[in-house]
């Protein structure tokens, strides 16, 4: 018996490092040409957008439900270098408390790869390959879903959320397309690899006064 036990754990051994191998490779292929892929998808949404930037507060509320735009992201922007983020609007509350820079907001969150995959969130919303997202929006936190409380002022935070939180009022909900430049850039972070452009649904639900 052990010797037969012997001369099969070599067999076990060769066999584990085959299917680690096949997960390695699959692991790979995942985000194969990963930074052309994801300039790629923001040129796409770039298209959808058009010529839509908001800059004042005036052409915020002009946005419909369903209509998509861009902000400039103020935070690493320059003349010759400006850097946006794309967003569309899936519900509307302009007379909801907006935050100010610095201030505090609670926030649903659920953010996606452009693969779909999820890498974090609060609930189970909408990703980045929904296309045909309702009016109204379905997929609402449950009870047991609780928002976070995210300070626009932390440095803490990718610079594409500290814009475009304020582009938002409590109760308003937002599918937000974020470039690399202005999320975890090359260097990626933790499951997010590097050149990662993320899609985030958000729902503001109260906006915590300075």
């Amino acid at each position: 018996m052990k010797r037969r036990l012997l001369v099969f754990l070599p067999f076990l051994l060769f066999m584990a490092g085959v299917f680690t191998s096949c997960e390695e490779v699959e692991e790979e292929g995942k985000y194969a040409n990963w930074q052309k892929r994801n300039e790629a998808f923001i040129d796409s949404i770039k298209v959808v957008a058009g010529s839509r930037l908001v800059s004042k507060l005036e052409q915020l509320e002009m946005v419909q439900e369903g209509e998509m735009f861009y902000v400039m992201n103020n935070f690493i922007s320059t003349g010759k270098n400006p850097e946006y983020i794309y967003c569309k609007k899936l519900r509307k509350n302009p007379s909801g408390d907006r935050p100010l820079f610095a201030g505090s907001a609670y926030v649903h969150y659920y953010g996606t790869l452009i693969t779909g995959a999820r890498f974090d969130g609060t609930f189970t919303g909408y990703g980045a390959t929904d296309r045909n997202i309702p009016n109204p929006p379905a997929n609402e936190p449950t009870v047991f879903d609780s928002p976070v409380l995210f300070n626009l002022g932390s440095s803490s935070l990718i610079t594409g959320w500290r814009e475009v939180l304020q582009y938002m009022h409590a109760g308003e909900r937002m599918i937000v397309y974020i470039p690399y430049n202005s999320a975890y850039a090359a260097a990626g972070n933790g499951s997010v690899p590097g050149y990662s452009v993320l899609t985030f649904d958000l729902i503001m639900t109260e906006v915590v006064p300075l």
